[in-house]
């Protein structure tokens, strides 16, 4: 999961109201969320993706998320990342992602 995020401590990560910086944060809030007793992976899908090209060596990925679980509710949301081609390839620089509000 971790390979595709560039590790550095100027990685950018917004999710849950709350922001990130470096890969080692970012780490830890996946850890956190996917990791620890009593959590479950679930399983994940992507759709509606668009990618914008950002210029020569950055492009914009967009789209919706969602995560299946066995035995909770499922969620999901809106993703938007930026990837930079630096030199050990592609990797994300910024991850924002948001949670839909359930339906009532």
């Amino acid at each position: 999961m971790s390979a595709g995020y560039w590790n550095s401590p100027e990685l950018t990560f917004y999710s849950g109201g709350s922001v990130s910086m470096g890969y080692d944060a970012m780490l830890a809030h996946y850890k956190k969320g996917y990791q620890s007793e009593g959590a479950e992976m679930g399983q994940l899908e992507f759709s509606a993706i668009e990618i914008q090209p950002l210029g020569a060596y950055a492009q914009l990925a967009r789209g919706h998320w969602k995560l299946t679980y066995g035995a909770k509710p499922s969620v999901g949301g809106l993703f938007s990342l930026v990837f930079e081609h630096l030199p050990e390839g592609w990797r994300i620089v910024h991850d924002h992602t948001s949670v839909e509000a359930p339906p009532k």
